[in-house]
């Protein structure tokens, strides 16, 4: 494809995301040094390529998806965010974070606040970690809570009901129990087979105690697993492009969103609808960038919106944030080591 081609498709893709509303020659003139007749050939043999399309027989081209993945890919020039932009992001973010998932959870707000879009993170970090505290707290009549903390400042806590009301004795044990044996393991390193060593080693008190044992296994898996954090789903819902129960669909499949997450691709990656049979909401792009801690991956954020998003701008957003994250939470450890 010559150059000329491309300065029209990029214009063709900028114009589009500014006003969607079909784009033609007469507005292209103002990128291109061509006549009007020329520009329309030029259209004409992109859309004969697959790069635009024609809605109506009397109106301008749009892209197609194919248009943008060339636009992102080749032709689109990132516009670099102001110092009162930055400024901006980062007022969104505490003073201070009491864990990474807070730190992650701020990110995540923000990028939602400020693209009007669906934002997804996930925190990979809590799997690297190990069990710092493990307490059991009585609530009520054979209802207790169990609580985890791990190293990286993630919080677990499950209600558990139990047949049998313990005594002291038994939360006393259970506690020196979780301490000698829990406390300090890596929470991806408790499996089935060490759970199982865990539930005989309690001797006496197995009955009683070996549903908290298996609770706490059930937290480890979850945490190990990573969990997937949506903010902003009101903000396609309200989008007028959208149908609502495409966005239903596809919010409830949280699964399938950690597995674009965790795709462990390398840098910034987007992937549009057509791309997955898993990507139910159609006409959409799905935007993600890691972040990293002690140089290793430790989670990725991730935007969804329709194709005609502010890509220029919005990928400098989602660059700038988890470039936050992976400050912030490499911060943590230099602190912890001095």
């Amino acid at each position: 494809m010559d150059g000329r081609k491309l300065k029209i498709l990029s214009a063709v893709v900028d114009e589009y995301i500014l006003t969607g509303e079909p784009v033609g020659s007469k507005v292209i003139m103002k990128y291109v040094s061509a006549s009007s007749a020329t520009i329309r050939n030029e259209m004409a043999e992109l859309e004969k390529q697959g790069y635009l399309e024609q809605p109506h027989t009397s109106a301008g081209r749009v892209p197609t998806y194919k248009g943008y993945r060339l636009y992102v890919d080749s032709l689109m020039e990132k516009n670099p965010l102001s110092l009162e932009e930055t400024a901006a992001l980062d007022s969104m973010f505490p003073e201070e974070f009491s864990s990474e998932d807070e730190i992650v959870e701020s990110a995540t707000a923000a990028l939602a606040e400020i693209t009007k879009c669906a934002a997804v993170a996930s925190n990979s970090a809590p799997k690297f970690s190990v069990i710092s505290k493990l307490e059991v707290i009585p609530t009520g009549k054979r209802m207790y809570v169990l609580l985890m903390i791990t190293s990286n400042g993630s919080i677990k806590n499950k209600i558990c009901r139990l047949q049998f009301d313990l005594t002291e004795e038994q939360l006393e044990f259970l506690s020196e129990f979780m301490e000698t044996n829990l406390e300090g393991m890596a929470v991806s390193d408790l499996s089935e087979e060490m759970v199982k060593k865990l539930t005989e080693a309690l001797g006496t008190y197995m009955m009683t105690l070996s549903p908290l044992i298996a609770e706490i296994y059930n937290m480890s898996k979850e945490m190990s697993g990573g969990e997937v954090k949506v903010t902003g789903e009101t903000n396609l819902i309200a989008r007028s492009e959208y149908s609502q129960n495409e966005i239903i669909t596809f919010l409830d499949k949280k699964k399938d969103i950690a597995k674009f997450l965790d795709g462990s691709f390398e840098g910034l990656h987007v992937m549009f609808s057509p791309e997955s049979d898993s990507f139910v909401i159609s006409n959409s792009s799905f935007i993600t960038s890691p972040f990293s801690k002690k140089g290793k991956q430790a989670g990725t954020l991730g935007l969804i919106g329709p194709m005609r998003i502010d890509y220029r701008k919005f990928i400098p957003y989602l660059e700038y944030l988890t470039g936050k994250i992976t400050e912030l939470i490499s911060g943590d450890d230099e602190e912890e080591n001095t």
